[in-house]
């Protein structure tokens, strides 16, 4: 039987595939890995979780741009999800997945317990179902494991970074361990393989099996049903091709005999295929028309059928993990509310389904928050109970349905039923088996019952068995009259025995000679002469025992207790703790004379406490002994002489009383202080193991900032060696002209110049700042700290021709320095040397 309850959740066909991809510390490379190998046609919409200090702005969707040619964006609230895009959190938010959009909130717990990868996933599990794509990466602690346990459960592809190549591994590590993980890879290996398994299951593809291909899937088959008990060789053909199909491209494998090659040595691999068949989809009131319907038409005729103290008795096949048995339940309760007639009718719902897993999650009624956006804040403040940052149902509610693991297939099935609720289980059925079940419904149903189909599911061939309520909602209502016109075919499950058993071979009476003689002897010398004796650990819990004890220890009322200060009878019972407790400290043996047993006046008891170091077996054990010694007779000389003795034994009683109060005053302290330094252990503990998720989530925080820093930081570095590439291009350059040049600032301070100024100027590098008017110079130009003031006001360039001090001319040219923004920074001197052409041209004006 498939797991579903209710009809399977499909988003809008135009709302693109989301890949939820989770983060923390060192996730910045893991993503960076990821994205690097993403292509752009994907059709698939990636959305980021990362562990982000709520008090700073985040780089994320700066550093991510760099690595991948998709659009990189930061979430707002309410955003349209579109295909080959990357989608990145904010900080100190939450973000969830729903009809298409992101949806921003505050975080609900304080910073420590904050888990926004499992809010994420787990509404990405509601809205998307088996189109949802988790992906956990490196980081600490264990979120996102809560989340890909519900996209498992939904149907939906879940993968993990492999931890060894994790700077921290414990998200992977900790979602691996908890078994819901497909696929475990490196990060730029998981883009590839996320295409391969959607390839793989595309809704478009064709369902047909190759000829050839059909020994293997009844060996898989085969070997399913051997492995879990259960028989699916009654499913729908499409439906067990595709989700073998997705299990073969998880494995990367290309034909189904490889797979069964695989699964035949493989038992853990069998169990994630059992587990792929059962997955299903349900939430609490699903389909709300249904259930409006449900309240409408059935409700009423049932509880007007019961009476006012009857019994009401439905039937929830394919419970899945309790959603819809318990929604059964309130709305039996609404009904109830409406109809205070009925107050006294009760109702018990038989909920059944085929995995073990999810009975177990269904009978504890507990769920996560989500389910607040599932029903009304009426529904949830009137049936749940905050719990653990989740809710529980009910006990009234839970008292009123019954988990079962059942196979309707194989199982007989529940009787005298008003209601049988199978939603969306038929559809994974092939046509036979659909035939066979509904004559069983009708059995199961009392005389005017009502069963309740999924969507896209009818009764068939069995119309003359039941009457439309409601064709639109799939509610029918049993017809008394047409049992005979199909039989009932009953499931029977063979009985399978435990073991096998075999003919016993004859045993011949000639006494054969036993092996050991030593060893006979020796045992039958303990069962006949051997004390009674007890061996108990240092806790006082019996291990062993031997010989008759009853006289001795007698069983605790209540809770069994195989404990030896539990069933020491009262009159031993202080004084052989005392004694146990010496035996342990000082490691010796202790005894115990002259005890008394109320059964027998006559006879004293001894007790021998001995601490046991060999053999080493036994080290740390202790073996306490049981002796009874006969009285000796009373002597009857004089009596004197016993009133004597009466008076010495009741001055010994009083004083072992006194010290036996004592002793109990002081075990009662002890007990007390021991309670009150347990309690306080306690809230320390809680306490420190508070400080210690928030300082823990701090650090994940502070270490993704950090990497994020080194990143900017690397960045930076490689920006600033360009500049100090560049900047040496430019003095080279400027050195190969041999023009001689001089910046000067706004003020015109010396900025920067050329090696050729210094023959002009004198200059140092302890210059650079030094005003223009303070240098000496070669040239016989006094006006050049009043033409280079004219040039930065007017903007105008200047240029002269200047004799030096040594007989050179030179072209002098004064500009303003414009930056790259046209911005005027002071001005630029040029000097170039013309010695040579004004001798030419002197020579010229001479001839």
């Amino acid at each position: 039987m498939m797991r579903p309850s209710v009809a399977e959740h499909h988003p809008p066909t135009d709302t693109p595939r989301v890949v939820g991809l989770g983060a923390s510390a060192g996730g910045l490379a893991a993503l960076e890995a990821f994205f690097e190998q993403v292509p752009l046609d994907s059709g698939m919409a990636y959305v980021v979780v990362q562990h982000l200090d709520p008090t700073r702005e985040t780089l994320l969707v700066s550093l991510l741009q760099r690595v991948t040619q998709l659009p990189v964006r930061e979430v707002t609230d309410g955003m349209l999800i579109l295909a080959n895009t990357v989608y990145v959190i904010p900080p100190a938010r939450e973000m969830t997945v729903a009809k298409g959009h992101l949806h921003l909130s505050q975080p609900q717990h304080p910073r420590g317990q904050r888990l926004p990868i499992d809010v994420l996933f787990s509404s990405l599990a509601q809205d998307q179902g088996e189109r949802a794509i988790g992906v956990v990466l490196s980081g600490m602690g264990s979120d996102g494991t809560l989340g890909l346990e519900a996209l498992h459960t939904s149907g939906g592809l879940t993968l993990a970074q492999q931890p060894a190549s994790a700077q921290f591994d414990g998200m992977p590590r900790s979602a691996i361990a908890s078994g819901c993980v497909a696929i475990v890879a490196l990060p730029a290996e998981l883009p590839q393989r996320i295409l391969q398994v959607l390839a793989s299951t595309r809704p478009d593809m064709p369902v047909a099996m190759p000829a050839d291909e059909a020994p293997a899937l009844d060996t898989i088959l085969g070997l399913l049903k051997a492995h879990s008990k259960h028989d699916m060789s009654l499913y729908k053909s499409s439906t067990l091709l595709r989700r073998i199909g997705r299990r073969m491209a998880v494995h990367g494998l290309g034909t189904m005999g490889a797979y069964a090659e695989l699964l035949s040595h493989s038992p853990q691999e069998l169990d994630l295929l059992f587990a792929e068949m059962l997955i299903g989809v349900t939430r609490f009131f699903r389909d709300d028309e249904v259930w409006e319907e449900l309240a409408a038409r059935a409700m009423p005729a049932m509880l007007a059928q019961h009476g006012a103290h009857g019994l009401c008795r439905a039937w929830v096949v394919g419970c899945s993990t309790g959603e819809e048995a318990y929604s059964l339940a309130m709305l039996f309760k609404e009904a109830q509310d409406a109809h205070p007639e009925a107050a006294g009718l009760m109702l018990q719902v038989f909920a059944t389904d085929l995995s073990a897993d999810a009975v177990a999650v269904a009978r504890k009624g507990q769920y996560p928050a989500r389910i607040a956006t599932e029903m009304s804040a009426q529904r949830l403040a009137r049936f749940f109970t905050a719990h653990e940052g989740g809710w529980r149902i009910h006990k009234d509610i839970r008292d009123m349905v019954l988990f079962a693991q059942h196979d309707v297939i194989l199982d007989p099935p529940f009787t005298r039923l008003d209601l049988v609720s199978c939603r969306n289980v038929l559809i994974y059925f092939n046509a036979e088996l659909q035939q066979r079940l509904m004559p069983l419904f009708h059995y199961s149903l009392r005389p005017g019952g009502v069963l309740l189909l999924g969507g896209c599911e009818t009764v068939g061939r069995a119309q003359s068995m039941f009457t439309a309520l409601s064709a639109k909602h799939r509610l029918y209502q049993r017809n008394d009259d047409a049992l005979a016109t199909m039989s009932v075919d009953f499931p029977v499950k063979p009985p399978t025995a435990s073991r096998h058993t075999t003919q016993e071979a004859l045993v011949s009476s000639t006494p054969m000679p036993p092996n050991n003689l030593q060893t006979l002897a020796d045992h039958v010398l303990l069962q006949t002469h051997a004390p009674a004796a007890v061996l108990v650990n240092e806790a006082g819990d019996i291990l062993y025992i031997n010989g008759r004890t009853g006289r001795y220890l007698e069983p605790a009322a209540g809770k069994a207790n195989w404990n030896i200060h539990v069933m020491a009878r009262s009159h031993m019972r202080t004084q052989l703790a005392v004694a146990l407790r010496e035996a342990i400290a000082e490691r010796k043996t202790v005894t115990l004379s002259g005890l008394t047993l109320d059964s027998d006046p006559l006879r004293t008891l001894s007790v021998t406490v001995q601490s046991l170091q060999e053999p080493r077996a036994l080290a740390g054990t202790v073996l306490i002994v049981f002796k009874e010694v006969s009285v000796p007779p009373a002597h009857t000389d004089t009596a004197s002489a016993a009133g004597s003795t009466d008076t010495a034994r009741q001055q010994e009683l009083d004083h072992a009383r006194g010290e036996i109060e004592a002793l109990r005053r002081e075990m009662q302290a002890s007990r007390e202080e021991l309670q009150a330094a347990n309690e306080a252990l306690q809230s320390a503990n809680e306490e420190l193991q508070s400080t210690n998720e928030e300082l823990t989530t701090s650090k994940e925080e502070a270490q993704s900032m950090n990497e994020e820093l080194q990143t900017i930081n690397g960045e930076l570095q490689t920006k600033l060696d360009d500049l100090a590439m560049a900047q040496s291009d430019m003095q080279n350059l400027l050195n190969s002209t041999d023009i001689a040049t001089l910046f000067l600032d706004n003020d015109l301070n010396v900025r920067r110049f050329t090696e050729q100024a210094t023959g002009l100027f004198h200059l140092r590098d302890s210059d650079i700042g030094r005003p223009l008017s303070d240098l000496n110079s070669k040239l016989n130009y006094p006006e050049l700290h009043q033409d280079a003031k004219a040039t930065l006001r007017t903007l105008t360039p200047t240029e002269k021709q200047i004799a030096t001090t040594d007989a050179r001319w030179l072209a002098v040219r004064i500009m303003p320095y414009r930056t790259v923004s046209n911005m005027i920074q002071g001005v630029v001197l040029t000097f170039v040397d013309i010695t040579a052409s004004k001798a030419l041209e002197s020579q010229l004006r001479k001839a």
